[in-house]
């Protein structure tokens, strides 16, 4: 092992350490390696960012951006009310929704198809008087399965794509995928149908404001006569009230209740004045009683605040991608910076307790935010979170739709016809969303996944690292001298399980990156047909379903659905067995060894 080879190897497995211990975003610390390599010379410092010019990378970005374009103009709305006359019974409804999260998957990014059905999903299964926790799992499990089945379903079959251009001269095509995929993805749907969506671990409400429980930290307080606060401003009360761990959200002023994003510091209390305060109901009753305040009923709070004239309240979901994560309320000064108020915050279905400007927001927590329409949707958008409610939050241009939905249908019949490459129908697809104001030029670029992008940009050269190197000729070395003596098959299947395995701890398409090459050259070896390799790697690249960190879809249902860590693996384990079964006849009978 030559030293240029000890030193990537070690840089990768810091990679790898990182990624799964998860402190820091996987794409900032995709960059830092990126750099080290560089540093290391390792990577060319000529070719540190030639992954951002790679084909993968850009074709993820227009995906991302025409994905964006459908959901924003309502094209694929047309088949939603299929659902209501489905939910109640359990069986069709989810049958119903996990088949439409597979098929819009096929064509759009999965966490988009996720992202639209999410607030239908809740919505129609609360009507119905069942928890979202029972068909969240099979919606999140069925847009991923869908993705399998194109060339743009899916990062890892674009990466898994690009790879064979670059070692064979040509790629795979838009549905090439489609044989293995569609039968995987059927035999996916059709085990979490019949029974997975039973195996699902379903513990209590999650979504909505019994989730939230808010008559347990709002209290509605009345200033008495005897009260030593009379006099004091509004802003002197809440510096005050934070001393003791609570927080004042609004107040009743002349029989008006102003909201604390207006509030100003000379409005004086006065005696039979109520105020509305967030926190604990025993640090509440100790400050009430310290100060001579009437504790009123907190029905009375939820009422006049959260169904007050002219405001609305929305439930969101916090994404990987949202500014939100790892910071606190009083840190980024919530209610000021978004014009907003923070009502509630809950954590894999339970509601937060303790003092709300300290909560650490986290992927797939779930807030409820109180403020003007015209400000909530502003605020969502800045938040980049997810809405759990109908998506009238989101406007858009439904007139628009049926021009999004031919000039995507037109791009994607190109393709499949080998009439132009898929970089160039989708660059052309998003120049005429652009043109025909199907997105507005302003939200043009807030539906690409960046940090995904970033990871791409980072990690191909990493990957190109492993060969130039000779890496991974190594590395194919000591796996043939392990198993070159097996069945091609048992190679084939157990390079298949390894990529399924890391795939649940890292991210999908870093795993499709690290695990082509070495797949490739195994398959090279042994004189066996590279296809039914590359195509093992993308099947269990994408088929992350033992963790909510596999996959982006995992994270964001977690909190909606109250789903804790463990969860995961009473469908998911099962599932990918399953995956396992299907594919490998699959793939031996289509693309022979």
């Amino acid at each position: 092992m030559s030293l240029q080879q000890s030193v990537l190897l070690l840089i990768l497995v810091g990679l790898l350490v990182f990624l799964v211990w998860g402190r820091w975003r996987y794409d900032i610390v995709a960059l830092g390696v990126l750099f080290i390599a560089g540093l290391a010379g390792v990577v060319p410092q000529s070719e540190l960012f030639t992954g951002f010019g790679n084909p993968a990378t850009i074709t993820v970005a227009l995906v991302l951006i025409v994905s964006q374009g459908l959901t924003r103009s309502g094209a694929v709305d047309f088949v939603l009310p299929v659902l209501k006359p489905l939910q109640a019974r359990p069986f069709m409804h989810i049958s119903a929704l996990t088949f439409l999260a597979a098929f819009l998957s096929m064509f759009m990014n999965n966490v988009g198809a996720l992202a639209l059905l999410m607030p239908i999903a809740i919505q129609s299964t609360t009507k119905a008087g069942r928890p979202p926790a029972t068909v969240l799992m099979p919606l999140s499990f069925g847009s991923i399965l869908g993705g399998l089945v194109t060339l743009i379903g899916t990062p890892p079959n674009i990466l898994i794509a690009s790879y064979r251009q670059d070692v064979t001269g040509e790629a795979f095509g838009m549905f090439d995928f489609s044989a293995v995929g569609s039968v995987v993805a059927l035999a996916g749907i059709a085990f979490m149908l019949l029974l997975g969506w039973r195996l699902v671990k379903v513990r209590k409400q999650s979504a909505g404001l019994e989730l939230f429980d808010v008559e347990g930290y709002l209290f509605e307080l009345k200033v008495t006569k005897d009260s030593d606060l009379i006099e004091m401003t509004s802003g002197e009360l809440k510096k005050e009230l934070r001393k003791h761990k609570l927080d004042l959200l609004a107040l009743e002023y002349r029989k008006k209740l102003t909201k604390l994003i207006r509030l100003t510091d000379e409005k004086p209390l006065r005696v039979g004045m109520r105020l509305m305060i967030q926190g604990g109901h025993d640090e509440v009753q100790e400050y009430a009683d310290a100060h001579e305040l009437h504790l009123l009923t907190a029905q009375n709070s939820v009422t006049g605040v959260l169904h007050s004239d002219a405001k609305e309240i929305i439930e969101v979901v916090v994404t990987p991608n949202s500014p939100l994560v790892g910071s606190t309320p009083e840190n980024i000064r919530f209610n000021t910076t978004f014009g907003v108020n923070l009502i509630a915050a809950s954590r894999s279905g339970n509601p937060h307790r303790n003092v709300l400007r300290r909560f650490k927001f986290d992927v797939g927590d779930v807030l409820l935010l109180h403020g003007e329409e015209e400000k909530l949707q502003e605020a969502v958008g800045r938040m980049n979170c997810y809405p759990l409610a109908e998506r009238s939050i989101r406007l858009k241009n439904n007139d628009k739709a049926a021009l999004a939905l031919a000039v995507f249908s037109l791009a994607i019949l190109a393709v499949a016809l080998g009439l132009v490459s898929i970089q160039l129908a989708l660059g052309i697809a998003t120049v005429a969303f652009a043109l025909g104001r199907v997105l507005p030029i302003q939200e043009f670029y807030t539906g690409i996944d960046w940090p995904v992008v970033v990871l791409l940009g980072a990690m191909i050269p990493l990957g190109a690292a492993l060969e130039t190197t000779g890496t991974t000729d190594l590395l194919v070395t000591g796996v043939l001298n392990v198993a070159g003596e097996l069945s091609p098959v048992f190679i084939i299947a157990l390079l298949l399980v390894i990529t399924m395995t890391v795939s649940d701890v890292l991210n999908n398409a870093a795993t499709a990156i690290l695990m082509a090459p070495i797949a490739y050259n195994i398959a090279t070896s042994l004189e066996l047909n590279p296809d039914a390799f590359l195509m093992a790697i993308a099947v269990g690249a994408s088929s992350a379903f033992l963790t909510p960190i596999g996959h982006q879809n995992n994270a964001l249902i977690m909190g909606p659905g109250g789903y804790k860590f463990s969860d995961y693996w009473r469908m998911g384990l099962p599932l990918e067995i399953i995956i396992v079964a299907v594919s490998i006849p699959m793939l031996l009978w289509i693309w022979p060894l």
